[in-house]
């Protein structure tokens, strides 16, 4: 028999250990996969199968490395099981809400969802930030420009203006870090700006978010932006022709305008906060960039251009050219 059968689903008659049947009324004809149909047909009743339940119908999906985490994660937030108990056997079992929260996050996942989206909270420098699909998932890189900041500037009583703050996870970790200093964000989006100024709130923290397109050289004039010690930014640095090697839980639900350049300007945003820095920055004031690993040459070069000195490439911990820092 065909590993793929055409069902018309009325009833699911599948039991296994710690499940019960969950009924469906659908009467729609689709193609369902043995193993879909066997997963979707039953609600959690033990917590030590519902790893079992999320390792089986995930599996196919994610590594194991990745899987691993995501279960952690989803144990902890939806169940209130920490990490170093599931290694033992959990005598609690799941309530019907928990079971059925468990089940809309694999089918969630299995479409590529992120779990950080699906669960509207993700962890960044040891804080924990609100996340939806108007902000970007902040990446373990940006960790590494933070920590290079914060130790580089360890008691700073300057200024410091986040460029493209987005969910303000830069600004916010800076901020927490480095209390004396001023922190400013700006975004051009404002959905981004609402979930940026509730993380603040939510990790104690002030800090001043604005919207501002960098493009536009009217709102810059307008935005009544103060002189500043530092300028940081991990702006829009992927080109179009990236796209397709990029994965699918990217593309189909990070935004675009946070990720994406146009081939032929790859540098567009780093240019215009280049040239903001020349206006904004103070004598001697620093510029910190995340970057993209195929342009750091050329956007080194263009830094000199603009008059900035002791431009530095630097690598993350992959190995990858991901770092600019100037001084002006």
């Amino acid at each position: 028999m065909s590993r793929r059968c055409l069902l018309h689903i009325k009833e699911y008659n599948y039991t296994c250990k710690g499940f019960s049947i969950i009924k469906s009324e659908s009467s729609e004809r689709k193609f369902v996969t043995r193993k879909e149909k066997f997963y979707l047909c039953y609600k959690i009743m033990i917590m030590e199968d519902a790893v079992t339940y999320m390792k089986e119908a995930l599996g196919d999906l994610y590594s194991k490395r990745e899987l691993s985490s995501m279960i952690r994660l989803i144990m902890e937030r939806v169940c209130g099981v920490p990490a170093y108990q599931l290694l033992a056997k959990i005598e609690r079992k799941p309530t019907e809400s928990e079971g059925k929260k468990i089940q809309d996050i694999v089918c969630r996942l299995k479409k590529a969802e992120p779990l950080q989206y699906i669960i509207g909270i993700t962890d960044f420098y040891s804080m924990e930030f609100e996340v939806n699909p108007s902000v970007l998932i902040p990446r373990p890189e940006t960790e590494e420009l933070v920590d290079m900041i914060i130790h580089d500037h360890d008691g700073m009583e300057g200024s410091i203006l986040d460029v493209g703050t987005g969910s303000g996870c830069i600004a916010i970790t800076l901020s927490k870090h480095l209390p004396k200093a001023n922190v400013i964000g700006i975004d051009v989006s404002s959905e981004a700006l609402v979930v940026a100024d509730k993380n603040a709130r939510r990790n104690g923290v002030k800090v001043s978010f604005k919207q501002v397109d960098i493009l536009s050289t009217e709102q810059i004039e307008h935005s009544s932006l103060i002189k500043f010690d530092l300028i940081v930014s991990n702006p829009p640095y992927i080109m179009e022709q990236e796209k397709m090697n990029m994965e699918r839980n990217v593309l189909d639900y990070e935004p675009a305008l946070a990720l994406f350049v146009p081939d032929n300007n790859s540098l567009l945003f780093y240019k215009a906060i280049a040239n903001l820095g020349k206006i904004y920055l103070k004598p001697g004031g620093q510029l910190y960039f995340e970057i993209n690993p195929l342009c750091g040459a050329e956007c080194a070069a263009m830094l000199h251009d603009v008059g900035y000195m002791d431009i530095r490439r630097l690598l993350d911990m992959s190995g990858n050219e991901r770092f600019i820092k100037a001084n002006l």
